[in-house]
């Protein structure tokens, strides 16, 4: 609340004399006046040059005016920032992503939103890239997590991140020291893949396919952390995945991922999508927002993170 003094200067400033600020405040203007007094007793100068036909702020006022319009939007801000913070405390989040994402990626950043944000509750969904599409458009969950190649129907793009199809392997693997992987190279170690049904292994198939070279996987589940188990437990074993399913898990368990350098593998993005045109909770664009500092801030250590 700002007093009755800033009231009545702020009116004066704005309309340039007394009976005009009288008229719009419905005060006297002998109280107007009297405030004005006040206050300029109180800031030790005048603030206003008085003329016959009004009051114009002087070099003081102007100072003193820009300074209190200051403080009454950041006042403004803070109130409206508060209001979102109490609605954002009071929101579900549903969340839509592929497997991989599940894995790790996901659960980290929900985790480090909440140190801020501890009122938020979370419902993820874990579908396949067709259901997730699904699941976006028919109003199911607020947001998606989802490797993709193309744009969606009835779906706004809010980031976007290259992701790559990258090997993973021990760092003690014999390809991890090899100058270029091929396919060919592939073939002669047990591979651990998804199933059909997800876009990094029909990537893959298609590659292989065109570089001749049909790879038979020994084990293939649609939940990365089985496969992701099996390769910990094989040293000679290989699996696929993007840099951001692993994170930081491929430094703590000694692996390391690597390009094959084909153009099939490296078609695929990151995207965080939302619904076309449907209203957002302040909870939902906070976190959107936090999302987005959070995977533009991962996008270049995890590229460093993978060989050529």
């Amino acid at each position: 609340m700002i007093s009755n003094e800033i009231r009545y200067f702020l009116a004066v400033a704005n309309t340039g004399s007394l009976s005009a600020a009288s008229e719009q405040l419905f005060v006297a203007v002998s109280a107007i006046s009297r405030q004005i007094q006040r206050l300029e007793n109180q800031v030790g100068v005048p603030l206003f040059d008085r003329h016959a036909r009004g009051m114009v702020l002087n070099e003081a006022g102007e100072i003193y005016a820009h300074h209190v319009r200051k403080n009454m939007l950041e006042m403004e801000y803070a109130l409206a920032e508060i209001k979102g913070l109490k609605a954002v405390r009071r929101t579900l989040i549903r969340v839509a992503c592929t497997d991989g994402l599940a894995f790790t990626l996901l659960p980290r950043m929900i985790a480090a939103f909440r140190e801020d944000n501890p009122g938020v509750l979370f419902d993820i969904k874990v579908a396949s890239t067709q259901g997730v599409a699904e699941l976006l458009r028919s109003g199911e969950c607020d947001l998606a997590l989802q490797f993709s190649l193309h744009a969606e129907r009835g779906v706004e793009v809010i980031g976007s991140w290259p992701a790559p199809v990258l090997l993973v392997m021990h760092q003690t693997h014999p390809l991890a020291s090899a100058t270029h992987v091929t396919l060919n190279d592939v073939s002669h170690y047990p591979l651990a893949l998804p199933q059909q049904n997800t876009t990094v292994r029909q990537l893959f198939e298609l590659a292989s396919h065109m570089s001749g070279n049909l790879i038979e996987p020994v084990i293939t589940c649609d939940t990365f952390s089985t496969l992701f188990h099996f390769l910990l437990r094989t040293p000679l074993a290989l699996t696929i995945c993007s840099a951001f399913t692993v994170l930081q898990e491929a430094e703590t368990h000694g692996l390391i991922l690597r390009s094959v350098g084909i153009d099939q593998l490296s078609q695929r993005n990151l995207q965080l999508q939302a619904q076309s045109g449907r209203p957002r909770s302040a909870a939902l664009n906070v976190f959107m927002t936090f999302l987005l500092k959070q995977m533009n801030a991962l996008e270049e250590p995890l590229r460093q993170r993978w060989k050529p």
